[in-house]
């Protein structure tokens, strides 16, 4: 079976594809190949260390003199970080020379780039267990001496990408790109600098968080989302750059200004109350819209069939970036509401769906795209990928729903009715709590590990065969 033969609806998702594009077109794109692969080996690392967090949420004495719940959730969170960021600057390193027309400035860079993360990321792991030191800040909590390192991958990678595309050309998708990049690793900058009195140094703490993820990221993320629906459906550039005009300027005043629904108990002025809860919500909205107007302008479904596995992680991506970052979070950013939410349960939830849909889910949408042909594959099965993506997906949304009902409960009997803290977590949340670690270890991981093995088998498996009349073989996988 071809790739002019084959219809969407017909593919079997357990047969091997030919791809119509075997290689990728510049040779740097092969600088994804490290950034892809360091980030998934983070990915299930990740997942271990959320399970004994969940885990410990039940019975809190579980590892309590050798991985302690504090231990293990600052771990979880960086490397969620850390995962996140290293999937987007691969997914970068493809994108940037295929829409600049040119090499990547210099690989030199990227290597030493990458050579710094790397690094960073196992002494923070290190600090975090061994020594046992942390600054105490959720999601930026490396010391600051390696705080710097990380900032210094981070200028790199901006500079080598800047000077890329600054001497070819610059298109919608680019500007979006190195506009997100830029603040994103400017924003991180904040992070080397401390304040003596907590609420100032939290208020520029969520300058870095907020506007990482509902600002800057939100750029990088439409960005590779055009650049994926692009080389899936083929669609009309314009139909992208529309919604990308668009996101730019909702993440510019939605998504600065409503930074101020994270100011409501810090001390800061009354006036971000109203602000906060107005400007919040919609920096999702676009990516949700272009994928669905890439959907009814899409010239060429056989494509979309082609890349099955990455187009069902894209479209996983927008309808959970919508619901998850969208609708999970407005539902709790209100004044009104967040005076009893805050702190529960219901914001744990809305951080898991947000987080992975909104950009993990993107980023193993760029590797179903991006691997095969860096590997030069005509060829790849997709029935483990497509075990590895309900797995996952239906693990995410259990875990989520238990975690809603939990908070939901918890704000209830805790805030409302005023009971003791610890008699509601341990008398009336362990049930919903056990369920979330059910979802989590029983399908989440399984479907982590899946991925992970998919990804193995498509980095180091057998070249595919072709038989002497040129046809690709189909086989299963």
């Amino acid at each position: 079976m071809t790739a002019t033969s084959t219809s969407f609806d017909r593919i079997p998702a357990k047969r091997s594809i030919a791809l119509p594009l075997p290689e990728v077109k510049y040779e740097s794109q092969k600088l994804a190949f490290p950034y892809l692969l360091l980030s998934t080996l983070l990915f299930p690392l990740m997942i271990v260390f959320g399970i004994i967090g969940a885990a410990q949420y039940i019975w809190p004495t579980l590892f309590l003199d050798t991985l302690n719940f504090s231990i293990a959730r600052e771990a979880h969170l960086n490397l969620l970080i850390f995962w996140l960021l290293l999937g987007l600057m691969g997914a970068t390193y493809y994108l940037v020379p295929e829409e600049a027309e040119t090499e990547i400035f210099s690989k030199r860079l990227a290597w030493i780039q990458f050579a710094v993360f790397a690094v960073t990321g196992v002494a923070a792991m290190l600090v975090f267990m061994v020594f046992k030191q942390s600054e105490g800040k959720p999601f930026v909590e490396a010391p600051f001496y390696l705080d710097v390192l990380i900032a210094i991958g981070a200028v790199i990678f901006l500079i080598n990408i800047g000077l890329t595309i600054l001497r070819s050309r610059w298109t919608p998708l680019l500007f979006v790109l190195f506009t997100g990049l830029a603040g994103l690793s400017l924003l991180y900058l904040i992070d080397l600098v401390s304040f003596k009195n907590l609420s100032v140094d939290y208020f520029f703490w969520w300058w870095i968080i907020h506007l990482w993820v509902e600002g800057t990221w939100e750029m990088v993320a439409a960005a590779v989302m055009a650049f994926v629906l692009f080389k899936i459906t083929g669609v009309d550039r314009n139909v992208l750059y529309k919604w990308l005009y668009i996101e730019v300027g909702l993440t510019l005043v939605t998504g600065i200004v409503g930074t101020g629904h994270h100011y409501y108990w810090i001390g800061t002025p009354d006036y971000w109350l109203p602000l906060g809860a107005i400007f919040s919500g919609l920096e999702p909205v676009p990516i949700a819209l272009m994928v669905w107007d890439t959907l009814r302008h899409t010239p060429n479904r056989q494509l979309s069939a082609i890349h099955r596995v990455a187009w069902y992680w894209v479209l996983a991506s927008a309808i959970g970036h919508f619901v998850g970052a969208g609708v999970w979070g407005f539902a709790q950013t209100l004044p009104q509401i967040n005076e009893w939410t805050h702190g529960t349960q219901v914001t744990a939830s809305h951080g898991h769906f947000a987080f992975f849909a909104a950009y993990g889910a993107l980023i193993i949408a760029a590797v179903y795209l991006t691997l095969p042909q860096i590997r030069g594959l005509r060829l790849f099965g997709q029935r483990r990928g497509m075990w590895a993506f309900w797995l996952m997906n239906i693990g995410m949304v259990g875990m989520v729903m238990s975690l809603t009902v939990a908070g939901v409960l918890q704000t209830y009997l805790w805030r409302v009715l005023g009971m003791d803290f610890m008699v509601v977590r341990d008398q009336y949340l362990a049930f919903w709590l056990f369920w979330r670690l059910l979802f989590g270890g029983a399908l989440l991981a399984p479907g982590v590990v899946l991925f992970v093995w998919d990804f193995v088998s498509l980095s180091i498996g057998p070249a595919p065969k072709v038989t002497p009349a040129g046809a690709p073989e189909l086989a299963t996988s």
